[in-house]
């Protein structure tokens, strides 16, 4: 099947009811028929694998006979320009399996072979090639492709696409098979959004989570201790602190219960949730533990389970919402490790709720709700939903599956968000909500996950006594409001370019005294602000206040308050606004009471020379 997935990626990935979508959708996936037609045409012996359009263009895999650089770049785009000019349409052909095999044999085309024979395994009785016809009827290139495309290249801008980078990729995803060449690139509508994403990408570099995070001493990356393994550093880790006590008092208002579980289990657990059958690839291997195998735990589910079996349950208890920070290992492949954004251990804000068919809707849209007042805390506004349905490797009744769908979608509807379907995008054991955010570049993250299962509630014969006195099986519902601690972490640093808001920066206010004559004016205000529960660092005159203003501006200290002989005499502080780079003068009481106050309410907004 997940060939079938890879033959129709160019169909399924992003697309959406939009018709500018769609349209972009097809300008960029006949830009990658493009590309590998200009590949071929200057290395006519390559192997060609697949190429999909993705968020910012497409990208086409290929297996060279000698290797390739960035150096080729300007002539690989100057033979997509004369393929574009020559304005050849595309025209779709319907041959059986095995011609179809015939033709890709005969074309010394392995990666496509290997294609078509698992999909006739899957059952596939048919198979549309797309063919790049010229204005003589020259037939110019051939894919196996299931189509989505402009309908003549010339509309594709000349000046609207650039090949972006390299990159190693092993064909399948094996790392014992072929190691591919991937060819990544850029395609807009147009040279000024081409233009525009080139900007966004020099923004985003210079709001890279993990420049920053060296910047700001928040944390540190070890391959040599092990790669996708975080260490947490004292000024990271008070913010990853100020987040989680955030995330518990929220927990504690919404009636959640917190529950600790442990960090590995027998195989025997593993075996009766699924994982081992349907998760193993992204499992650590088991460990001997009293001639036993035990793994590390990839997810929290089932010890909730063990503990909600622990004894009989009454309808009375349900729904019971159990919330846990858990720290779960997942392997991961090196190749696609990045920083905070995909590790190895993280920590989830995870939490399940089992409670009746009855309570499923209700508390499905409570947890809806829930999700985006805790997003748009941190200042993401733009949010839409995904809902993903049943993939091809499943367990469970379809009428179960239409069910928890319909479940979900009500949920979706009556919150009134906008929201699109991830055709087999849900889990093994059930459907689910996926919530994405726009950061302030506009890039979009998936955050929220909440999942219906009605899977595990009978793998595990979880059952709960009725009014009527018998005992009935209950639903689960999974769900992660941030996702996971690391990866919400990295999204906030490059959303806020390192300037966090007050409630949240590791220091919120340097005090900077003018001289040494000032010590006693500083200590004092030292004194007052830490006493109100400011996180407060005194930058010594030992060099220059230009020099101490540039120290704290480079680790983004939302406030530095300057202290000279006119603040002293007035009992007030010059405050210079680390964001803005404005400075205004205010008494030293209303800069507490007021600082406090938006630490409080954490506002995002700072309340001095904006």
């Amino acid at each position: 099947m997940l060939v079938f997935l890879l033959y129709l990626a160019t169909i399924v990935l992003h697309m959406s009811s939009n018709s500018s979508s769609k349209d972009l959708f097809n300008l960029r996936h006949s830009a990658a028929h493009v590309l590998a037609q200009a590949v071929l045409n200057l290395w006519p012996d390559t192997q060609i694998a697949i190429g999909p359009p993705i968020d910012t263009g497409c990208y086409y895999d290929f297996l060279f006979k000698e290797p390739i650089s960035d150096t080729d770049f300007l002539r690989i785009e100057k033979e997509m320009r004369k393929i574009i000019n020559k304005g050849q349409k595309f025209e779709v052909e319907e041959l059986s399996v095995n011609d179809s095999i015939a033709y890709w044999k005969k074309n010394n085309q392995k990666f496509k072979v290997e294609l078509v024979e698992d999909l006739k395994k899957d059952g596939e009785k048919t198979i549309t090639h797309y063919k790049n016809i010229d204005d003589e009827g020259n037939e110019t290139f051939v894919d196996l492709c299931k189509g989505g495309h402009i309908d003549n290249l010339r509309d594709i801008p000349a000046d609207g696409f650039k090949i972006m980078t390299l990159a190693g990729a092993y064909w399948r995803g094996d790392e014992k098979r072929d190691q591919l060449t991937r060819i990544y690139l850029a395609v807009f509508s147009s040279k000024d959004e081409l233009k525009d994403h080139f900007k966004m990408l020099e923004e985003a570099k210079q709001r890279d989570h993990r420049k920053i995070g060296a910047e700001l001493e928040l944390f540190s990356l070890h391959d040599e201790a092990g790669a996708g393994l975080v260490y947490w550093h004292p000024r990271g880790a008070i913010i990853r602190k100020i987040i989680e006590d955030f995330w518990r008092d929220e927990h504690v208002t919404g009636e959640y219960d917190f529950v600790y579980s442990p960090h590995v289990g027998k195989s025997w657990l593993w075996e009766k949730s699924g994982h081992l059958e349907f998760y193993k690839e992204n499992m650590y291997a088991p460990m001997e533990i009293d001639e036993e195998e035990y793994y590390v735990k990839p997810m929290n589910c089932p010890f909730h389970i063990m503990m909600y079996k622990n004894r009989n349950r009454s309808y009375r208890e349900l729904p019971l919402r159990w919330a846990e920070l858990g720290t779960v290992y997942r392997y991961e492949k090196r190749g696609v490790l990045h920083g905070l954004l995909r590790v190895r251990g993280f920590t989830q804000d995870d939490a399940h709720i089992i409670c009746t068919p009855d309570q499923a809707e209700d508390e499905i849209l409570r947890v809806l709700k829930f999700s985006l007042e805790l997003l748009r805390v941190f200042g993401f506004e733009d949010i839409r939903a995904f809902l993903s349905t049943r993939p091809e490797k499943a367990v469970g009744e379809q009428k179960r599956w239409d069910f928890a769908q319909e479940v979900l979608e009500r949920a979706i509807k009556k919150e009134g968000i906008d929201y699109e379907l991830d055709e087999g995008g849900g889990a093994f054991y059930g459907p689910k909500i996926d919530l994405k955010i726009k950061d302030a570049l506009g890039r979009e993250w998936q955050l929220s996950t909440i999942q219906f299962d009605f899977n595990l509630p009978e793998r595990f014969e979880m059952t709960f006594v009725g009014e009527d006195g018998k005992g009935h099986q209950p639903y689960m519902v999974h769900r992660a409001l941030l996702g996971s601690i690391e990866r919400f972490f990295g999204i906030l640093v490059e959303h806020y370019a390192g300037h966090f808001p007050l409630w949240l920066a590791p220091v919120q206010v340097a005090i900077l005294p003018v001289a040494d004559v000032h010590e006693e004016y500083t200590e004092k205000v030292e004194s007052v602000l830490k006493e109100n529960g400011i996180r407060t660092l005194v930058l010594n005159p030992s060099d220059s206040l230009g020099k101490r203003i540039r120290t704290g501006e480079k680790n983004r200290i939302p406030y530095l308050l300057v202290l000279g002989d006119t603040e002293k005499v007035g009992l007030s502080v010059s405050v210079r606004n680390v964001r803005s780079k404005n400075q205004e003068t205010v008494s030293l009481e209303d800069f507490v009471s007021k600082t406090v106050e938006d630490i409080k309410s954490r506002s995002l907004e700072h309340s001095f020379a904006k």
